[in-house]
């Protein structure tokens, strides 16, 4: 027995003497090789593939929920800047962000502008709402460049280029913001649900529904981004269709609205209308919003190539958009200001009372105008209050660095939304005018805080330690200032 394991040990010995023989040759081999031989890894391998994990966990959107984009590969490998042809097929995968993007642009505060906007002022702001438009373009159009650019989104730049004190403020200024349209958001739901009910569902019990279906959306997430934006796509079909009814049933006048986009024209008397119009047009948590949107796309940061593709895209898909949404509006406008404008009701109609003063003067009809007005109404406010828990979500965990699982973000920026809407549901329930004028005033605290979401992203943008060779020209750079 003690023979046996002596010879088993000396095996052993022997082996592992094999072992290391082989491991020194293996070395001295490697170490013959010149580092430009294509098989042999570079020194900082290791170091970029932990950089390349730190970045995954960081995303806004884990590698697995990523859009994959056929054919990136043929941009050039990395640091190139080739371009590939245009594709229709790859604009309908980068086609998405800029829908979610483009609800901001259509929530219940918008339409509590437009229809404000067309009743007082009739034809005369439609000028203003183009130009508005334009100038949000420009402004998203910087947002989705500064998120594909550098792979991090608008709060997380300001967390890691502003000192403590500065990005506190941003926070909490980003917060009221959002909890600012939130409300609007969240309150236009409530008074569709009681306009569909008959006022069956009071105000502060569409809040609820609200705020508890916000999460069913959230849900479908779980199955892949793009499932989410065809429900978006929905919502925005849904709108276009209602308010284009509603635009060809009272038959506005075309030479007016021509007038109206053309010719600028703005007096004392519709300055808040005028404010309303920016305020809504171009929403501050949108600004962080599209910039993490963006990052939904598997795309290479370090080839030039994959990332002028995608901005070219996106420039696209963004400008379809919000193009639609600027049908939209002018549509809401022009309805109000051909039925309401100069009339007795003109300076006290509002969200809730606006489709019985439709069905007033146009009826029942084939389908009542009162439920047209409702059904948009209620995927306005549906969409917005998603895409508002999303940029919550966004804002909150960028800022402060929250690594939290998603249901709990979106728990934990939903309640401090929907605390003070619901404390704004139950003072303002039985009082129209009074939620009216809640909304009207939302509305010009949003545009209160429009500078100090663009100021931190022209900054950003503008600089080349954080945007390489995609910082914006001295042209761009001019024009966007002027925007804000």
């Amino acid at each position: 027995m003690n023979s046996q394991s002596q010879q088993q040990q000396q095996g052993k010995q022997k082996n592992r003497e094999e072992e290391e023989e082989e491991n020194h040759l293996l070395h001295s081999e490697c170490e013959s090789i010149p580092l430009s031989s294509p098989h042999v890894l570079p020194s900082n391998w290791e170091h970029a593939d932990k950089e390349e994990e730190e970045e995954e966990k960081d995303s806004v959107y884990a590698a697995k929920d990523k859009v994959q984009i056929f054919d990136l590969e043929s941009s050039g490998a990395a640091g190139s800047t080739a371009v590939p042809p245009f594709s229709w097929r790859k604009l309908w995968l980068f086609t998405g962000p800029g829908l979610l993007m483009s609800v901001a642009f259509l929530d219940p505060g918008n339409l509590e502008g437009d229809l404000q906007a067309g009743a007082i002022a009739g034809y005369s702001l439609l000028w203003l709402l183009m130009w508005s438009t334009i100038m949000g373009l420009v402004i998203q159009l910087l947002s989705a460049r500064l998120g594909v650019a550098t792979g991090r989104h608008l709060a997380e730049l300001c967390r890691e280029e502003y000192s403590n004190w500065a990005r506190l403020v941003l926070w909490i200024l980003a917060e009221m913001a959002l909890i600012a349209a939130d409300i609007q958001e969240v309150i236009g739901s409530a008074i569709a649900f009681k306009i569909l009910s008959h006022g069956l569902i009071p105000i502060w019990a569409g809040v609820v529904i609200t705020a508890t279906d916000c999460f069913f959306f959230l849900f479908l997430e779980n199955y892949g981004v793009r499932k989410l934006e065809g429900v978006f796509a929905v919502f925005i079909g849904t709108m276009g269709l209602s308010f284009a009814w509603m635009f060809f049933d009272t038959n506005p006048s075309e030479e007016e609205l021509m007038m109206g986009l053309l010719i600028p024209r703005l007096s004392s008397k519709t300055l808040r209308q005028a404010v309303e119009i920016v305020g809504c047009v171009i929403t501050p948590h949108n600004v962080f919003l599209h910039s993490a949107l963006v990052q939904s796309r598997d795309i290479d940061i370090r080839n030039k190539g994959q990332v002028q593709e995608a901005l070219n895209y996106y420039s696209i898909e963004s400008s379809v958009a919000l193009l639609v949404t600027l049908l939209i509006n002018l549509s809401v406008i022009t309805v109000f200001a051909r039925v309401f404008y100069g009339t007795e009701q003109a300076n006290g109609i509002g969200l809730v009372n606006a489709g019985q003063y439709l069905e007033e003067r146009y009826g029942g009809g084939l389908f009542p105008i009162l439920y047209i007005w409702g059904i948009g109404l209620l995927a306005a406010g549906q969409s917005s209050t998603i895409t508002g828990t999303y940029a919550g979500q966004f804002i909150t965990e960028g800022f402060l660095k929250l690594n939290i699982k998603k249901w709990l973000r979106a728990l934990i920026t939903r309640s401090c939304a929907i605390v003070p809407t619901m404390i704004c549901a139950i003072v303002f329930n039985t009082s129209e005018s009074s939620l009216d004028t809640l909304n009207e005033w939302l509305n010009v605290v949003q545009a209160i805080q429009i500078p100090f979401a663009l100021i931190p992203l022209l900054t950003l943008v503008s600089k080349e330690e954080v945007m390489g060779t995609f910082r914006i020209g001295p042209i761009v750079e001019k024009v966007a200032w002027s925007v804000a």
